[in-house]
């Protein structure tokens, strides 16, 4: 099968995809044709109230156009629903698109004295549902302190899409379920300061919350279940449920992303749950992806305090620097738990690894990698007899405190210089399993206070 054609089925897929979702909408309003199309009075609500608008009752809004709040002209704008009203975009594009005219950055000299007239777009207690294949649910554009609070979007394709310029954004106590885009979207946007905290982001299938180029600064994920961003069958992806993504920049130094922190959240699904044992489902897809450059790494960004499970790979890191993985829960991957490469100073620390109930490799591999350091952590049951750790054309590294129990193999070291392996606890090995494998590609390697219950391969000149 050609790539173009794979390309024509996946977008078939996506449209019957799309379609369908705009079907359950219907499911939910049977009457939904019937709805009276609103565009026209709502917009002029919000024209005429200096950018407030108020859905009042328990009653569903059917529009065909989104509802442009221009910052500009009302200032200070408030969307909100009182007693559970729904928005229902019939048509494309946003529901509520906010745009605003700040250029400068988060710095107070930066701001015109109009942009804080503009300050801190609301949207606050709306249901949006899409009807349409494209439509979306929030749009926001060079705003200041825009607040998403107890919102939820449902069956649109993206959820939240941030587009050029914002800053101070704030998204908390939202539902961002089942679209077929993605939940929370920097899409090339120049972003510092955001914060994503105590919502639900779940099935959307382009990825839970996505950072594409642009430029972004200071992006918080705290507090959050966030599961299944992806494919709900067998087809490949690259996405994720936390996807940082710079990989197609290529040397564009001006598209870049640092000061990441994702904490305290559970990232979770989908792989092992196909139905069988042979198939995959979203077979690429990661919990944590960072996929930076050459030109310009991710970096400083630390994972900590996070429940993590049941992806291809759990967290996969492409040419990043300064990352701290500390602290974190892992279990169920198929087959990879930890995989980095092309990266630097990445600190993994006091982390557990745990297939439960599943028969799973669990690799933890670094690939061209320097001054790495992992440490005081617990793997059990890797079910792979081509090294629980491996290390592949890596130097400087720092192994300390490891305890793995009842794996197939144990460290794998090829191509590898410079490296120190201390208190490290194999034990409980599957028979023919070794607690260390150097070839005679290693230099330089240190080992002291280690306790190996199984065989070691280690070639003369590896170890000084």
């Amino acid at each position: 099968m050609t790539s173009a054609f794979r390309i024509i089925l996946l977008a078939l897929s996506l449209q019957q995809t799309s379609w369908a979702q705009a079907e359950r909408t219907r499911q939910q309003i049977p009457n939904l044709d019937s709805l009276p199309d609103v565009t026209v009075q709502l917009q002029t609500q919000i024209d005429r109230n200096d950018g407030n608008l108020v859905l009042a009752g328990a009653e569903q809004f059917r529009i065909t156009k989104p509802l442009v709040f221009d910052l500009t002209k009302v200032g200070a704008a408030v969307a909100k629903a009182t007693g559970g009203a729904t928005l229902v975009m019939h048509g494309p594009g946003p529901a509520l698109r906010f745009i605003g005219s700040h250029e400068g950055t988060a710095s107070p000299l930066s701001f015109k004295p109009a942009t804080w007239n503009e300050r801190m777009p609301i949207v606050a207690g709306i249901e949006i549902l899409g009807a349409h294949p494209l439509a979306d649910g929030i749009e926001l554009q060079r705003t200041v302190e825009a607040t998403i609070t107890q919102v939820a979007v449902r069956w649109c394709r993206h959820g939240i899409h941030l587009l050029d310029r914002n800053r101070n954004v704030t998204v908390s106590d939202c539902h961002l379920y089942e679209n077929t885009g993605i939940g929370v979207f920097l899409n090339d946007v120049n972003l510092h300061q955001i914060n994503v905290s105590n919502s639900h982001v779940s099935y959307n299938r382009g990825g839970g919350i996505v950072v594409r180029d642009g430029n972004v600064r200071n992006l918080q994920v705290t507090g959050c279940d966030i599961e299944g961003n992806m494919p709900a069958d067998e087809t490949p992806t690259k996405t994720a449920n936390v996807l940082i993504d710079v990989s197609g920049s290529a040397d564009d130094r001006s598209k870049s992303i640092a000061e990441v922190s994702i904490t305290g959240c559970t990232i979770q699904h989908s792989a092992n749950y196909s139905g069988s044992e042979d198939r995959t489902t979203a077979p690429g897809g990661a919990n944590i992806r960072l996929a930076g450059k050459q030109s310009y790494p991710i970096n400083s960004v630390t994972i900590s305090g996070n429940v993590l499970s049941d992806t291809t790979v759990s967290v996969d890191v492409n040419y990043a620097h300064d990352i701290a993985i500390n602290s974190n829960n892992f279990f169920a991957p198929k087959p990879q738990n930890l995989r980095v490469a092309n990266s630097q100073r990445v600190v993994v620390n006091g982390n557990t690894f745990n297939p439960r109930q599943f028969v799973r490799p669990g690799t933890i591999s670094f690939t061209n990698c320097a001054d790495c350091i992992l440490s005081s952590s617990t793997l059990h049951r890797f079910a792979t007899p081509d090294g629980a750790v491996i290390l592949d054309h890596c130097s400087g590294f720092l192994l300390n405190t490891l305890n793995l129990s009842d794996c197939g193999s144990g460290i794998v070291l090829r191509h590898t210089s410079n490296t120190t392996i201390t208190n490290c606890r194999v034990t409980r090995m599957a028979d023919g399993g070794t607690s260390i494998s150097a070839g005679e590609s290693n230099s330089n390697i240190l080992l002291n206070g280690n306790a190996f219950a199984a065989d070691s391969d280690i070639a003369d000149g590896a170890v000084k």
